[in-house]
């Protein structure tokens, strides 16, 4: 049986190649190497094949947004899962779950993809969906103005490693995660 016929009987598998390879070259060289010609190529597919699953270049964002707030959810609901506190249990695996993601993979798909949610519309409001989606799913528990306050935090933190040469801007190590996490207890020292 030729890899041809092996792929066209695993639809999700090459979905999910093209949406991995696109997270890959995102992270190694930067939005601008995700075009469709590389993503297909580095799938082992022609443009064809990757039109045949995302419609255009755009739809093929939408799905590596979609699957990396999938993971993001994952991961906070299994940080929230073992939080025995209830009060800022989101915010406190929000910032729980951007400090461990700094130091993986995902991070610089991420930082690629920021790059994108700033400049195209859907991509936004996909993102912008997510945070309202949580902070309504969390509101008894993360309503409060300071733990909104520790979460905008975390976001500027991301956006500064954005814009760092080296993708982590200033102290964003242990003890800043520390004082986040602190401030969700109310133990705010500022």
């Amino acid at each position: 049986m030729d890899s041809l016929t092996e792929r066209k009987k695993q639809p999700d598998v090459v979905r999910r190649n093209l949406i991995d390879c696109a997270a890959r070259l995102a992270a190694e060289q930067g939005f601008s190497a995700v075009s469709v010609q590389a993503v297909a190529s580095a799938a082992g597919v022609t443009k064809g094949g990757l039109f045949h699953h995302f419609s255009s270049k755009h739809a093929l964002l939408e799905a590596l947004l979609s699957d990396l707030l999938a993971k993001l959810d994952a991961d906070i609901d299994a940080l929230i899962s073992r939080d025995r506190d209830g009060y800022g249990c989101f915010t406190r695996a929000y910032v729980n779950a951007f400090f461990t993601d700094r130091r993986r993979e995902t991070y610089a798909q991420w930082s690629a993809m920021s790059v994108a949610l700033i400049s195209e519309p859907s991509l936004r409001q996909m993102w912008q969906s997510w945070i309202d989606g949580r902070n309504a799913r969390h509101k008894k528990t993360d309503g409060e103005i300071g733990l909104e306050l520790v979460r905008l935090a975390v976001d500027g933190i991301w956006l500064a490693d954005l814009m760092s040469d080296n993708g982590h801007a200033g102290n964003t190590g242990e003890a800043l995660r520390k004082r986040l996490i602190g401030m969700t207890r109310g133990e705010d020292k500022t």
